[in-house]
């Protein structure tokens, strides 16, 4: 097999830092070619989203289709989808498709500006769930779509049996800094290390990129989860505080550090 090609189905974030352009650094940091479909424009920086555009549902199934018919795509995530017309779109893409898919349920930007409509939740769970090979929620996606609190291994069988083959309730929230996966058979904790800082703007895309990108480079899913936490936890630990006055974004590529040379 050539370079590993993966898809990433997610807005965009014009300041840089999460979305398609998180995406697309993580699939280039893991080795893989990376393409897009562009299902939202947000005016977004550090400090929040002032304004979203969403593109077309057509529009979005064209990218999808033009990308699949002619390059190829060995794994695929999703990311922000904002409404039901665009999940509906995607998850009828996808169907007709067999990859290995990572869904990651981004519902609410970490500055606190919603990024999923309140009445798409229910369509993501119905549509995509079953099409998933992992879905990726945060502590507090989690207890959303499962609608109670719950230490993260309930979470992730509920996940489950609403549809997902695995879930996995990543660690960067709550008490224990923790990874917690459920393939429908067996419970396996990843531990993360935690870094006090403020640069993780786009660690939760990160994260599920590189998940998307070991998949598509045909990691076990076991194995792919805990190369995500490492490689995510570094990212925010290498975060460029020094860009915008709000939470600073990741750095997957290490494009921060000192010796870096551009060739």
């Amino acid at each position: 097999m050539g370079v590993p090609r993966c898809l990433t189905i997610a807005g965009s974030d014009s300041g840089g830092g999460a979305g398609i352009q998180a995406d697309l650094k993580a699939f280039a940091a893991a080795g893989c070619h990376g393409m897009s479909a562009v299902v939202a424009l947000t005016a977004q920086n550090t400090v929040g989203v002032t304004a979203v555009h969403e593109v077309p549902a057509d529009m979005v199934t064209a990218q999808i289709d033009a990308v699949f018919d002619d390059i190829g795509v060995d794994a695929a995530k999703t990311g922000m989808l904002f409404s039901e017309a665009v999940i509906v779109a995607v998850a009828d893409a996808l169907e007709r498709r067999s990859v290995p898919l990572v869904v990651d349920p981004v519902m609410v930007a970490s500055s606190g500006a919603r990024l999923l409509q309140p009445d798409a939740a229910a369509a993501l769970v119905r549509r995509l769930f079953p099409l998933a090979s992992v879905v990726t929620p945060n502590l507090m996606e989690a207890v959303a779509i499962v609608g109670r609190e719950a230490p993260r291994r309930e979470l992730a069988e509920a996940l489950v049996a609403l549809g997902a083959r695995a879930a996995l309730v990543t660690g960067g929230h709550g008490a224990e800094p923790v990874d917690h996966l459920f393939d429908g058979s067996e419970h396996v904790e990843i531990p993360v290390e935690r870094h006090e800082q403020a640069t993780t703007h786009g660690a939760g895309c990160t994260h599920s990129a590189t998940l998307c990108a070991l998949l598509g480079r045909g990691f076990t899913l076991r194995d792919a989860a805990v190369e995500a936490a490492r490689v995510a936890s570094r990212a925010v630990a290498d975060g460029l505080s020094e860009l915008g006055a709000g939470e600073g974004p990741v750095d997957v590529l290490g494009i921060g550090a000192p010796n870096t040379v551009a060739r």
